[in-house]
């Protein structure tokens, strides 16, 4: 059996960053494993890529909820990335860390050094912003974070209709005021994705003390006496065994690191036993406190041929390909959003608690991304801070088979809410004068829906996730808590969680740039302890 000092379940977000942190010692032998396979291919490089990225089998998981009771029963599709990068390499890359109250929160909960004064050296050791370092961004970091390339008339005119309303625009919403109008950042460099295995991996890969597995799918732990000490891996139709002489990490996501625990025999007795798994440890809280952030998307039909909707056809698109690989510009390095918002729907909240994604097309359905022949535009409207809480938990013993996804959304009332004036405010934008010279009509949900039923009905049909799941292998002390502030798990040694299942709650937006910042942290938190172990 082959032996290392740490193993890395997940190439992912999380994972690329500790592989690349940790061998940083030449002394400590690093195993990264990745279920998935290289991640190769032109979607995956291009930006706009990532439309035809969240249904593809190749690098992607393609999971999906249980049919959800208060989303008409209707199965909504989970994306996560499988290859090297995991969801950074198949996301819409925009970068987006939050608000301080999201960080101060989980101090509050008892997580310390976890405050934002506290994280924020690791959002800027991550980084490299090209607008500028400051005394909040980083500068030479690997991660590339860029403004978006390219503007539009359609975007501007947005941002100026959202002024018109009395919202200010917002120059850096990652300065840590995030209030306002104007264009997303991206992890975008030369033109290209720069994911996780891009930015912190390809660098190091030649290291003699990092090896990299793909294709390596993890399918339990090796535990002796409530000790960690190893993964089993089924690569290409082989069992494998390797050994962790220090620590094993789960860095496998919201979704597969606690369906690993369950597969191990840690977590509630009454999911264990109900698929013959034995019990190793009793940890209630794992695959619970999941959360997500639900949006739905309204569109407008656009008075002008001047959207992406005619753009991506025929001799424009042929126009805009040529114009990629001769200067790496034009709108295939458009993203997942390209015009932002974030806002207070009630004046008591302490922060933003809508976000908005606008752009210049328009989409029958979320899952396909197939663009209108027609010109469109689209605004998606997301509460920040959901507190609805679903589950995930295996269904079989098969580590191949998916878990139960059951995200429970719209359950709160607080939830449905701030959801239906986040879509009236997003009307309200679209209706103003500056937007007269585009808007034509709206055509979902239509200005038939006037009352808050009929909104939350909209909603209820209509919505999906934003991709952002969270919280099953939950930071804190207590009794639900599957990680301490280390991020080591609770009863089992030599084991942690570094993704984003440990945030107690939903960052306020999008979540791959929050995720980086704990593996930076938990680097940190793994060589300290070692150092302290040396230095006794």
């Amino acid at each position: 059996m082959a032996q290392y000092d740490y193993i890395i379940v997940g190439a992912g977000s999380a994972g690329c960053v500790l592989a690349n942190r940790l061998s940083e010692d030449p002394a400590v032998r690093v195993l990264l494993l990745e279920a998935g396979g290289p991640d190769k291919g032109f979607l995956i490089n291009v930006p706009v890529g990532f439309a035809k990225l969240l249904n593809h089998k190749k690098y992607n998981w393609c999971f999906e909820t249980e049919p959800e009771e208060n989303c008409n029963g209707r199965r909504i599709p989970i994306p996560r990335g499988k290859t090297l990068g995991g969801s950074s390499s198949i996301n819409g890359m925009l970068y987006v860390r939050g608000q301080p109250l999201d960080y101060d929160t989980w101090a509050q909960l008892g997580n310390r050094g976890w405050s934002y004064e506290s994280v924020l050296p690791y959002f800027r050791k991550s980084e490299n912003c090209e607008m500028g370092g400051t005394e909040v961004r980083g500068a030479g970091g690997p991660l590339n974070v860029v403004e978006m390339y390219e503007r539009h008339e359609l975007i501007d005119a947005f941002v100026a209709a959202a002024e018109d309303r009395g919202y200010r625009r917002n120059p850096d919403y990652n300065s840590g005021d995030q209030e306002g109008f104007g264009y997303y950042q991206c992890t975008l460099k030369d033109g290209r994705r720069w994911s996780t295995a891009r930015a912190f991996l390809d660098p190091v890969r030649q290291r003699p003390n990092l090896t990299v597995e793909t294709e390596a799918h993890a399918t339990g732990l090796l535990l002796e006496n409530k000790r960690a000490v190893g993964v089993a891996y089924r690569q290409r139709g082989e069992m494998r065994e390797a050994r962790a002489m220090r620590e094993v990490i789960l860095s496998a996501g919201a979704v597969q690191s606690p369906q690993l625990l369950e597969l191990s025999g840690i977590g509630r007795p009454e999911v264990l036993k109900a698929h013959g798994i034995e019990v190793v440890h009793e940890l209630p809280g794992v695959g619970e406190n999941y959360r997500d952030h639900y949006a739905t998307r309204m569109n407008w039909r656009v008075k002008l041929p001047i959207t992406l909707n005619e753009m991506t056809r025929g001799f424009p698109f042929a126009r805009e390909l040529l114009k990629y690989f001769v200067s790496r510009r034009g709108i295939l390095t458009f993203t997942g959003g390209i015009g932002f918002g974030f806002v207070k729907t009630r004046p008591e909240v302490a922060g933003p608690d809508v976000q908005y994604h606008f752009a210049h097309a328009s989409y029958a359905s979320a899952a396909d991304r197939r663009f209108d022949k027609e010109p469109g535009m689209t605004v998606a409207v997301c509460q920040l801070r959901p507190e609805s809480k679903g589950s995930i938990h295996i269904k079989s013993p098969d580590p191949a088979a998916a878990p139960a996804i059951r995200p429970n959304f719209l359950a709160e009332e607080i939830d449905r809410e701030t959801l239906i004036a986040g879509m009236k405010i997003a009307r309200h934008i679209i209706e103003s004068p500056a937007m007269d010279k585009y808007r034509a009509y709206e055509m979902n949900p239509g200005e038939q829906v006037q009352t808050d039923e009929q909104w939350l009905d909209f909603a209820r049909m209509n919505g999906q996730t934003v991709y952002h799941p969270i919280g099953t292998c939950k930071m804190g002390s207590d009794p639900m808590a599957v990680v301490d502030d280390q991020l080591r798990v609770h009863g089992i040694a030599g084991l942690r969680v570094v993704d984003a299942s440990i945030m107690p709650t939903l960052t306020s937006g999008n979540t791959n740039a929050p995720a980086i910042m704990i593996a930076e942290k938990a680097a940190d938190l793994i060589r300290s302890k070692e150092a302290m172990r040396s230095a006794a």
